[in-house]
């Protein structure tokens, strides 16, 4: 039982052959292309103007210096809310419940927010390492806690991603199991089992997007913190 519920979590494989590459390239797909026509459909345009609202929303706190990341931080929201909604449906495969996966994307970006505070304000990003006003007796103590948070951080981010997507796919498989069982024995056990199934996949398509947003929005605030 517990391999059949864990095995959705496995990369799927053919002849041998891991397809965890062609989950990560299907989101791209969906999105279409930018043509030569005067007008565009509204599918595009909806997308547009969703892309641009997300993006002014994103770097209304952030200095103007720190706009330049606006490219990669939507980019980054895109990929995450496309495979986090992608692994919801039948037959497909999630990369966001690996946690290796999203430890590969918060810890390069989180040592990137660092790297640009350390070579932009050397003296401001170390400042935060010890809250001012601090009595001289707890400074040696609160540098080391906060930098064990410091160092926390891409590991909240990743496991905060990896646990959220990972529950959410364990309950709707706890519960499809349950109204398959129950539908041979009771059906009004079983037609109350498949409602809360469909309220569980509506607040699983929330999570996948409230997640994807936390995840870019958390890794702004760091940005933020070290322009």
């Amino acid at each position: 039982m517990n391999l059949m519920l864990f095995d959705q979590f496995m990369s799927p494989q053919i002849l041998g052959i891991p397809l965890f590459a062609l989950a990560l390239l299907t989101p791209s797909i969906m999105f279409p292309t930018q043509n030569s026509r005067w007008l565009t459909n509204r599918f595009s345009t909806l997308q547009l103007w969703t892309i641009n609202l997300f993006t002014k929303h994103l770097m209304l706190p952030i200095n103007k210096t720190g706009h330049k990341w606006s490219i990669i931080l939507t980019s980054l929201m895109t990929l995450l809310l496309m495979i986090n909604l992608l692994g919801l449906l039948p037959y497909t495969f999630t990369p966001t419940t690996q946690l290796s996966m999203n430890m590969g994307l918060a810890l390069p970006m989180w040592m990137a927010t660092i790297f640009t505070g350390f070579r932009n304000q050397l003296t401001t990003s170390l400042g935060h390492l010890l809250p001012e006003g601090t009595p001289t007796p707890l400074t040696p103590i609160l540098i080391m806690i906060e930098t064990i948070s410091l160092f926390i951080r891409p590991l909240a981010l990743g496991v905060r991603l990896t646990a959220n997507l990972t529950a959410g796919h364990l309950l709707i498989q706890l519960l499809s199991t349950s109204v398959l069982t129950l539908l041979k024995t009771t059906m009004t056990l079983s037609i109350l089992t498949t409602m809360i199934l469909l309220l569980l996949t509506i607040l699983e398509l929330a999570v996948a997007m409230i997640q994807a947003y936390v995840f870019v929005l958390l890794l702004s605030l760091y940005l933020q913190e070290n322009i």
